[in-house]
């Protein structure tokens, strides 16, 4: 059995990648509980693997350290500390690849420094897509082996029928406003289209803490130059809190399209419960994630937006009928996932 420090494990990508009947060999410390409480849905934020004390208080426990994401308030002196740490206890670290552009940050230059050291540190490099190995490869002469994205959502609500639904649903969530989020031009176009197409609509989702003074995504202006979308036909607009997974589920199964309004990024857990559920995806030209599944690519990123593009997505998009997830399928995907992790640290620690 090998034992796994995994930053986080909790998360539902770490979790679907253990083999669905638990054969194999490999087991996940779980994720350590902030003595405060703080913590995002899921349990894992802040991720207290992350610091040099815990690894050298800890490091009996595990054989492999395995960093996903996370990091995101460590700085380079800290990533080097939890780097020094590990080597001293000649601990293999394996680094999966999801984000070469931090969704979460304006400027990318934090995010690359990190990158800078956790790839020429790690013993082992994971990524989800060819494209994002590619970059790798060019920007740091190391090979990542190229592991797609399990199944988000659990399998019985992939085998779930969808629900029929009336007419054409485009959806746009823009939950807070994170900085890779720009809806504001994907929402313009998409308000004209809706309007020439029979039975069509468009739904724009956003989180109701944009309007608390006291939230750290607290943007007023851009929340009512949203709602306002909601005067526009055929347009609504819906201001709510997190949703749930089961509510989620329920939002992503109610719509024909999902648009992601990013600028930039690399890959998403968005996309794959689209097509666990059965919903047809729009995804920008930036990052890799026409590369995960079979979606529309349209072109936007931080230098250009095509919006003839984008229309054009939405029109095939219109009269076609969306790729949806096998669960048996998906299932395959995992065992083959958990043997190929399990093989990966075998080799970090041979």
């Amino acid at each position: 059995m090998i034992r796994v420090a995994s930053v986080p494990a909790s998360h539902v990508y770490v979790r679907h990648l253990a083999d669905p009947d638990g054969t194999d060999q490999v087991v996940r410390l779980p994720d350590p509980v902030p003595a405060d409480g703080r913590k995002m849905p899921g349990g894992w934020w802040p991720p207290l693997m992350l610091d040099p004390m815990w690894i050298s208080r800890h490091h009996r426990e595990f054989d492999v350290f395995h960093i996903h994401f996370g990091f995101d308030a460590i700085t380079p002196t800290e990533m080097k500390d939890i780097l020094h740490e590990l080597s001293v206890h000649r601990i293999p670290l394996v680094y999966t690849v999801h984000d070469l552009r931090n969704p979460h940050q304006a400027d990318p230059e934090p995010h690359l420094e990190l990158l800078d050291l956790l790839v020429p540190a790690a013993t082992a490099v994971v990524t989800l897509t060819p494209g994002a190995a590619a970059v790798i490869e060019s920007n740091w002469a190391r090979t990542a082996t190229v592991l797609r994205h399990p199944h988000v959502v659990e399998r019985a609500l992939i085998d779930r029928p969808r629900h029929r639904t009336d007419g054409f649903v485009i959806g746009v969530h823009v939950k807070s406003l994170r900085p890779n989020m720009d809806p504001f031009p994907i929402v313009d176009v998409l308000a004209g289209v809706v309007s020439q197409l029979e039975g069509a609509r468009l739904r724009v989702n956003v989180h109701s803490e944009i309007f608390d003074p006291d939230n750290y995504w607290y943007a007023p202006e851009a929340g009512l130059r949203l709602v306002r979308y909601g005067d526009r036909k055929d347009v609504d607009v819906l201001v709510h809190r997190y949703f749930s997974d089961e509510q989620l589920w329920d939002y992503l199964s109610s719509l024909s399209v999902s648009v992601l309004p990013y600028r930039f990024g690399t890959h998403s857990g968005w996309l794959e419960a689209c097509y666990d559920l059965g919903t047809a995806v729009a995804a920008p030209s930036c990052g890799f994630y026409g590369e995960q599944q079979d979606c529309a690519v349209f072109g936007f990123d931080e230098e250009r937006f095509d919006a003839d593009s984008l229309e054009h997505c939405i029109r095939a998009l219109y009269d076609a009928e969306p790729t949806r997830a096998i669960a048996t399928e998906r299932e395959s995907q995992r065992r083959h996932l958990a043997r190929a992790h399990h093989a990966i640290y075998e080799d970090a620690l041979s």
